[in-house]
């Protein structure tokens, strides 16, 4: 089957885990107060104090009780889109100040530029913000790699682990599903991708798991073959 897209993960495929476990979450965690605090009249950030005044139900909720549920969701990890989207916020300033650059693995960012260059449609899908996406390939330890991807997803598009969200990328972007290849390193999300008619890949750069089940196994994307 040819492949006329291919949609990517970031953590864990694109880019390590510890970059952002050890370098975004703990910058975010220590800026998030003063920032909310500062900013909270900000149509942008109004707006995500709101919905987290909505997810926890409590819509009389003070500042302190938003900025401690946001911290709280970072300790646990929670993929709220509330919390990645003012993560982007926050990580904007940490790229633009040079606090840090977006990790890549150095096969990855050489075969997206290579597949780019082959006319592969390139796309990205990760439960981080469309902006934290773009600033990670933007201020990326190999430059500015924003203009190699034709669009961006995030949980805005539905959760990960579920087919609907993989259908409803290849109806945005226009594409079959089996000519879409998608890349990541989270069985779940896979099998969700496989489900809903594409073909995808799974890397795994340090042990295979034991459920790999339909997938395809790389250790990274040099090892990734298929025709275009």
């Amino acid at each position: 089957m040819k492949i006329r897209a291919i949609v990517t993960d970031i953590e864990g495929t694109t880019s390590s885990i510890d970059f952002v476990h050890n370098i975004l979450f703990p910058y975010s965690k220590k800026a998030l107060p003063e920032y909310v605090r500062s900013f909270a009249n900000q149509i942008e950030i109004a707006d995500i104090i709101l919905q987290v005044r909505q997810e926890i139900n409590q819509l009389d909720a003070s500042l302190d009780c938003v900025i401690d549920t946001l911290l709280g969701w970072i300790e646990e990890d929670k993929k709220v889109t509330a919390l990645k989207t003012l993560q982007g916020f926050l990580w904007e300033y940490g790229f633009k100040s040079g606090e840090f650059k977006g990790h890549l693995y150095p096969d990855a960012a050489q075969n997206l530029q290579q597949w780019y260059e082959l006319g592969i449609k390139l796309y990205v899908f990760s439960s981080g913000s469309v902006k934290a996406q773009k600033l990670l390939f933007g201020y990326s330890e190999y430059g500015d790699l924003t203009d190699i991807f034709s669009g961006y997803f995030d949980t805005k598009i539905g959760n990960k682990k579920e087919i609907k969200s993989y259908q409803n990328i290849a109806q945005a972007i226009a594409i079959a599903p089996q000519n879409i290849l998608f890349l990541s390193d989270v069985v779940a999300e896979l099998d969700a991708a496989f489900d809903a008619g594409y073909n995808t890949c799974l890397l795994a750069r340090d042990t295979i798991p034991d459920n790999s089940n339909n997938h395809r196994v790389v250790s990274n994307f040099d090892q990734i073959k298929f025709n275009i």
